[in-house]
């Protein structure tokens, strides 16, 4: 048993709830009652936020794992400048020139061993294992000995 009830609605949700009526093959009333019944739903709800709370979970990981990769990036960076800086002697004035042209080379090959890396969809950053950096672990006695110039 159903129980009349009359409704007004603005002219043109009238005609989109008449097309697609129309399209589907369906009343004009048993598109509000779908309608409505979707609306008054729980299950719909909390259908969307748990979508929501997937796909936020998941951009934490992501955040997460660049977060790491920019630390573990610039630390490494700063760790080889500081490395190179210390051990790389200055150069006399009439070697400048071929240590130059020796560097353009040099920068071309890793430039071209670097696009084909990319291509090949290899990561440096993705072979490091993630327990590497546990949070409160000091180095060991051999790396502090091997470092300690670099601090």
């Amino acid at each position: 048993m159903r129980d009349r009830m009359n409704v007004y609605f603005p002219p043109e949700l009238l005609k989109q709830i008449s097309e697609l009526a129309d399209r589907k093959k369906l009343s004009r009333s048993a598109i509000v009652e779908a309608a409505v019944a979707s609306f008054l739903s729980p299950d719909g709800a909390d259908r969307r936020e748990a979508a929501f709370a997937r796909r936020l979970d998941r951009l934490s990981r992501q955040m997460q794992r660049l977060e790491r990769d920019v630390g573990l990036t610039a630390e490494s960076l700063a760790l080889f400048i500081r490395f190179w800086l210390t051990i790389t002697p200055p150069l006399p004035n009439d070697a400048q020139a071929a240590a130059q042209a020796k560097g353009r080379e040099r920068f071309e090959g890793f430039v071209e061993a670097l696009g084909r890396r990319l291509q090949k969809g290899q990561s440096f950053l993705r072979e490091i294992p993630e327990d590497i950096r546990r949070q409160g672990e000091l180095p060991s006695r051999r790396r502090r000995q091997i470092l300690a110039p670099l601090w």
